[in-house]
């Protein structure tokens, strides 16, 4: 794989994304606007039962799980449903096929310049703030090497999980709806905005045979556990790792059938 290619496009989307910093600035405002939502909501969860623990997390292990899941989810966006689905509304499809470049390499490698300056202007000043606020609440230990590991797995996972609804628009040609649900589903299942373990056992067995949870509840409990457990890690990391192959193959597949069905309205 010739990486220097892939790099010049991350170059690219750097200086793309750093253009729009009006945009990043109105992201981080909205950001903290839901996260002062979020901590009143929860507030009032656990005023109401004494400020006990539940599920064996207290008030601010909940809300450290989910100021830095906030942080984690603008880190991964990558608006790649609405960009599919803009180019196959109007015929711009075509050209990006035609580029020497396997098509889900180029969207990706277009869009992972964005990690880079979300990964700074977001989730690294979060990170910080947390962690200096709650007085060493997040453990700086091996916990964060697996982190790091299992976050490079989520957001393949979480890029597989576009790519696949982002290509339902060459049968639906309208993409709003099925992004919008995507995006609860993605959030609510993965634990973003509700702490897997505040979910009923039965539904929590289901989760967690599902993908969703290895992009944030995942990469979040091996960050806040100090000291994890060997074979949990290994196992978390071996469900995540196969996800990543099943996601990309599905991803592959459904794509490669899908463009026998492709028709241009525009372009």
């Amino acid at each position: 794989m010739n990486l220097k290619k892939y790099l010049t496009l991350t170059r690219a989307g750097i200086i793309e994304s750093l253009q729009f910093r009006l945009s990043a600035f109105i992201m981080v405002i909205g950001n903290m606007l839901y996260l002062i939502v979020v901590y009143f909501l929860w507030k009032a969860i656990y005023d109401s039962v004494g400020n006990q623990p539940i599920n064996g997390m207290s008030f601010y292990d909940t809300l450290i799980y989910l100021v830095l899941a906030t942080a984690l989810s603008g880190f991964m966006e990558m608006y790649t449903v609405w960009e599919m689905g803009r180019n196959i509304q109007s015929g711009k499809i075509v050209l990006d096929l035609l580029r020497p470049m396997e098509y889900r390499k180029y969207l990706f490698w277009s869009y992972s310049g964005s990690f880079v300056t979300q990964f700074f202007f977001t989730f690294l000043p979060t990170f910080i703030v947390v962690a200096v606020l709650t007085h060493g609440a997040i453990p700086m230990g091996i916990n964060l090497l697996y982190f790091v590991i299992s976050v490079v797995m989520a957001v393949s996972i979480n890029y597989s999980i576009d790519f696949i609804v982002g290509t339902i628009c060459i049968y639906t040609e309208s993409i709003w709806g099925i992004n919008i649900m995507k995006q609860v589903v993605v959030m609510l299942l993965s634990g973003a905005t509700v702490p897997l373990a505040f979910f009923p056992e039965t539904l929590r067995k289901v989760v967690s045979c599902l993908p969703f949870q290895s992009i944030y509840n995942a990469p979040l409990t091996l960050l806040l556990n100090g000291d994890p457990d060997p074979v949990y890690v290994l196992q978390t990391l071996g469900i995540q790792l196969l996800w990543v192959v099943v996601m990309l193959l599905a991803g592959k597949l459904f794509w490669r059938v899908s463009l026998r069905r492709i028709t241009v309205n525009g372009g």
